[in-house]
């Protein structure tokens, strides 16, 4: 389970990488008047907005429980993350998509062509710093598992978007280099304009694959299938349990709130049985920081 504070420092990275890169981008588009560098600098500006929204989302989800959301803020993380898939997909790849139709119908010259090629080149270096620090973050969490597993399984939204934008941000500026080349070779402004639609699409299906893994989230998902696991070893380990017969989790951005139901091992009064109900609590909680809220029903039968 990722916490804030990975969270944020691959938030701040991409943010500062991604700023500079939409600046540099911005002045080679408006030299060159490539259609694919000025999407990728759309892109750039809107993965700039996005983490700000990101950061914002991480601030509202801080708020405190109260009578009116006794379970807190943690899930506004989610409503803000699926905000960020939308624009993600309208501001980035839907213009994309709409400038490289248009370049299709009206084609542009290239001005300082190889200015567009150093500014790519130094898109794809800051990029690939914002993914690096990503990844250090994403590595301290999947706990061995395949990236793809990772992006279905995880709890994370933040990072789980930071993951996708930085990842299409790298194949995107891959795409406009091969189409800026390209045109600048052949002559041919088609392959500018091809570029431009392609980096449109790829967009639209990482915005499409962050949105659906968030949905499930703001649906209300449980925690990550193998902590679950994790939770009813250890509750079925506790002396003072006979047996979990069941156990419902709620993932509430950093937080999480469980319902156990157990079977309970005898105890000589009712007394001995809520301080054994209140010992397994309390190291339940010692065990998994993040369990802030746990409702404990001892019962013989599910």
């Amino acid at each position: 389970m990722s916490g804030h504070a990975n969270s944020l420092k691959a938030i701040l990275i991409a943010l500062g990488a991604n700023f500079a890169i939409f600046l540099s981008k911005l002045a080679a588009a408006l030299i060159t008047g490539s259609g694919a560098m000025l999407a990728e600098a759309v892109h750039s500006l809107a993965d700039c907005g996005n983490q700000g929204l990101l950061l914002f989302g991480m601030r509202q989800a801080d708020h405190p429980p109260s009578d009116e959301y006794p379970l807190g803020w943690g899930r506004a993380l989610y409503f803000w993350s699926f905000l960020v898939a939308i624009l993600l997909f309208s501001v980035g790849g839907m213009f994309s998509i709409y400038e490289g139709v248009h370049k299709l119908g009206h084609p542009e010259p290239l001005k300082w062509p190889w200015l567009a090629v150093g500014v790519l080149g130094f898109g794809f270096v800051a990029e690939s710093i914002s993914m690096r620090g990503c990844m250090n973050e994403v590595n301290k969490v999947r706990e061995g598992r395949s990236l793809w597993r990772w992006f279905h399984e995880t709890r994370s939204s933040e990072l789980l978007v930071v993951f996708g934008e930085d990842l299409a941000a790298l194949l995107g500026l891959a795409v406009a280099l091969v189409a800026v080349v390209a045109t600048m070779i052949t002559g041919n402004h088609l392959y500018d304009a091809v570029g431009t639609i392609v980096i449109g699409v790829l967009l639209v299906v990482v915005a499409i694959a962050i949105a659906y893994e968030v949905k499930a989230l703001l649906i209300g998902q449980g925690v990550e299938p193998n902590r679950r696991e994790a939770m009813i070893a250890f509750i079925n380990a506790r002396p003072e349990v006979d047996v979990v017969l069941n156990l419902i989790t709620l993932q509430m951005g950093p937080d999480v709130m469980v319902a156990v139901k157990a079977r309970m091992s005898p105890a000589p009064s009712q007394a001995a049985l809520i301080e054994g109900i209140n010992g397994v609590e309390r190291a339940m909680k010692a065990q998994f920081p993040d369990i802030r809220w746990s409702f404990f029903e001892p019962d013989i039968a599910d």
